[in-house]
Parts: structure tokens; sequence; C-alpha cells
């Protein structure tokens, strides 16, 4: 799967490109699309009397599919492990998730009332939502099992010193290619040239293609070959159990043979809590809040499309640089990449004016797209080569588990919290405000107490090396 050199081949670079796209489609539907489904169908005129409002739904499926992709996670993983077939559970997983999305584009307000005999609007509005939420758990166990738990090992199986950052590289170009996408199918279905359950039909059957091409574009690793002496020695030992190999990464011992490793995990859980604060609502509140807000301000305009061009070109050189510098040190890029993302968080939390948002993004995609790369590249070279299946269920913990329990959480009380009443199709709606991004801000800032702690160890262990 790679050379003398430590390079990957071209299979496995089209197997990766491929896999990290519709993984970042599959969790965007779950962080992203699933919201503006809800926003767009079964609330489309407010509760209604309903016992659930919109950020409640929202914040329900975010905690609960964060517990459900933890049990994949550490159960499908731990079985990845046990089994070293990868390339069964990446493409059978997505054959599947792409099948439930099929199934999912029949989910609308009309077709739950009539199946179910229901007239009441309160009654219909809050039944779609629960079997929404339900179809939501089953994608996030799915996405867990083929994502979080299968593919990721493969990654951490394929992927060499050398390689490591360019592949995190991929996955941060691939997420922002995924989000464009679903960006472009949500703005054509709110211009309705397209409806919400024919997106969800095209991603299913893209999924369903991919996981049929999956069978021969993922090779698992080689076996390797052992000598009759270790076959012996390997006879002697005890095997681990299933379940001892569960929770391995909660053994103190094991926290204590890689705190650099636990520590980065650390800095990854305040950034990802911090982004959850926020995401999980960021398309409704730009398509609810914001562009209502700024009818008179026209995005092809000269000003407005001067900002975005100065704000692109800040954050590619930024990015570049940043890149540049980080293959001779990790501390300068690590801290600007932090205060830049938290300086991003307080603009937006300042602002509904366009031009105000554009200028906000620019610094915190430069954080956001570094702190990506370099928290992936350095979890994934301190995980131990023998022991990848295993870490898989801490890191998403740390990674997911935790984020997508607390983010969504503060950015449903700060929606709560706030005294503005939104309107929309002659209906009072609880929407995302501005709000959740200071409260995302405050979060960020935490990141720099265990972060500082892992440089200090890293340049610690990297002396250690050199002597």
């Amino acid at each position: 799967m790679s050379n003398k050199k430590g390079q990957l081949s071209n299979k496995v670079w089209i197997a990766l490109i491929m896999f990290m796209f519709m993984g970042s489609i599959a969790a965007g539907v779950e962080s992203m699309y699933i919201g503006l489904y809800l926003n767009n169908t079964a609330f489309k005129n407010g509760s209604m009397g309903a016992s659930l409002t919109l950020t409640d739904t929202i914040n329900l499926i975010a905690s609960l599919s964060a517990v459900v992709s933890g049990i994949a996670t550490f159960a499908m993983g731990t079985l990845s492990e046990k089994m070293k077939n990868r390339k069964l559970f990446i493409s059978v997983g997505y054959i599947i998730w792409g099948i439930f999305m099929l199934l999912f584009s029949f989910v609308r307000g009309g077709n739950v009332g009539r199946f179910f005999g229901l007239t009441e609007m309160s009654e219909i509005i809050t039944t779609t939502a629960i079997i929404i939420i339900a179809f939501s758990l089953v994608l996030a166990f799915l996405r867990s099992t083929t994502g979080d738990a299968a593919f990721s090992s493969w990654v951490t199986d394929v992927s060499t010193p050398e390689t490591s950052a360019k592949i995190e590289t991929a996955f941060t170009i691939m997420g922002f290619v995924a989000t464009g996408v679903i960006t472009y199918f949500v703005s054509t279905a709110e211009l309705g040239k397209i409806e919400y359950n024919e997106i969800s039909i095209i991603f299913g059957i893209s999924a369903i293609v991919l996981g049929v091409l999956g069978f021969s574009l993922i090779t698992n690793p080689p076996k390797v070959k052992k000598s009759k002496k270790e076959r012996r020695l390997e006879k002697t030992k005890v095997e681990s159990s299933y379940w001892e190999d569960l929770f391995y990464g909660f053994k103190p011992s094991v926290i204590k043979e890689n705190k650099n490793l636990y520590l980065m995990l650390s800095s990854g859980c305040l950034f990802n809590c911090a982004y959850q604060v926020f995401y999980p609502y960021l398309f409704i509140y730009l398509v609810s809040v914001v562009i209502p807000e700024n009818k008179g301000v026209n995005l092809f305009s000269g000003k407005a499309l001067f900002t975005i061009i100065i704000a692109l070109i800040v954050t590619a050189i930024s990015v570049l640089l940043l890149m540049k510098s980080y293959a001779k040190s990790k501390t300068i890029p690590f801290i600007i990449s932090v205060l830049c993302f938290t300086l991003g968080l307080f603009i937006l939390s300042s602002t509904k004016n366009i031009l105000g948002i554009i200028i906000g993004l620019a610094p915190g995609l430069i954080g956001y797209i570094i702190i990506m790369i370099q928290f992936g590249a350095t979890v994934r070279d301190n995980v131990p080569k023998d022991k990848v299946g295993l870490f898989q269920g801490i890191r998403l913990i740390f990674l997911f588990f935790v984020p997508r329990i607390i983010g969504p959480t503060l950015g449903n009380i700060a929606a709560k919290n706030s005294d503005v009443t939104y309107m929309e199709n002659g209906a009072e709606k609880v929407l995302p405000t501005e709000a959740m991004f200071l409260y995302a801000a405050i979060i960020s800032a935490l990141i720099f107490i265990p972060m500082l702690a892992f440089l200090k160890k890293d340049k610690e262990k990297a002396l250690k090396e050199k002597n």
C-alpha cells in the first residue's frame, strides 16, 4: 500500500479521497442537513403546539447520536481490530447507510399523518420529529461503524509519518468540498428547484454505489509473515478478550504510557465542543436569520465580492505559511491557529451583517483548517500502530461523544435565552442566534490549557530522542 519511501499508491489515494468525501457527506447529513430538513418539513410553520421545538429536536439528535456513535465505535472498532477486515465494515456499512437514506426520503409530515392516521398538526409534527430522531440514530450508528471505527483505522493502517499531514489535509479539503455540495443542494431546495427528500435519494444512491466500489478499492493490510519461532511464542501468550480490548484505552497504565496522545485528545475535545456549539445550527441561522436580516445586501455587489476575495486570499496565504512553519515547529502554528479560531468566533458573535460575517469567517477558517490538520496528524502519529482499532473508541469519546453532548446543548441554551422573537411563515419560531458564537469562543480559549501542556511534553520527548 506504500512504497519504500513511505508514499501511498494511487489506488490508496483514490480510495482515501472517495471515502473521505462520502464520510464528510454522512457527517454533514447528521450534523446539519437533518436540522435543515426538520426546519423545512416538520417545523416549517413553527411548533404548532408540538411537545418539541426545532432547537430541542436538533439538540436531542446531536446528544443521542453521540451516545449511539460512541457505542458503535467502541463495539465495531474493537471487532474490526479482531477481524482485521476493514473492507467488510466500510463497504457493507455504506451500502446499508445508503438504503436508510432512501427510506428517510419518505419521512415527511403528510406521509406520517396518513400512515398513522393523524389529523392534529401538533401530533403530526411531534411524530415526524420522533421518527426523524430515530432515523438519525440509525444513520449515526452506521456512519460511526464505517467511518470512525473501520475507515479511520484503515487510514491509520496505511498512513506513514511522511503522509499523515497530507492525509489530514485531504480530510479537511474533502470536509469543505462535502459542505459545499450539501450547501449547493440546500440552496437549490430553498429556491424550490429540488425537494429535500430528493436530496436524501441522491445521497443514498451515492453511498450505495461507493459501498459496492469499496470491495475493489479497499485493501486490508497484509498479514505479516511470522517465523515458526514467533508463532510458537504467540501460542504461549494468553490472547486478550473482546471485552478487555473494548476498555483498553481506559486503563491508567495506557494513559500514562501515552500522555501526549491524551493531552492532544483533550485539546481536540475542547475544539470540537466549541465547534459543535454552533455547527448543528449554522445553516438554519444563515437561512432563517442572517439572510432575512440582510435583504438589501447583494452578495455579488462590488463591496461584498471585494470583501470575499480579500478574505479568501488572506485565508489561503495564512494557511500556507502556517503549514510551512508547522514542518519546523508545532508551537507557533498551534498557538496562532487557536487564536485565529477564537477571534473569528468573537467577531461572528457581534454581528449579523453579511460583510461582518465574511470578515469574521477569515480568521475563523484559518484557525479551523490548521487546527483540524494539526490535531488529526498529531493524534494519528501518537496512536500506537499495533493498537489502532483499540483507540478508535477513545478517540471518538474525546472528539465526538463529549463535544456532541456539550456543544449543541449550549447552542440550544443560547437560542432559548435570547430575547429576540423570530417569525417565519407567519408563525413564531425558536431560532439560533449569534450568541452561540460567544459561547463557542469562550470554550475555544480553554484549548490552550491542555495544548500548552502537550507542546511542553512533545518538546521534552524530541530532546530525549535527539540525545
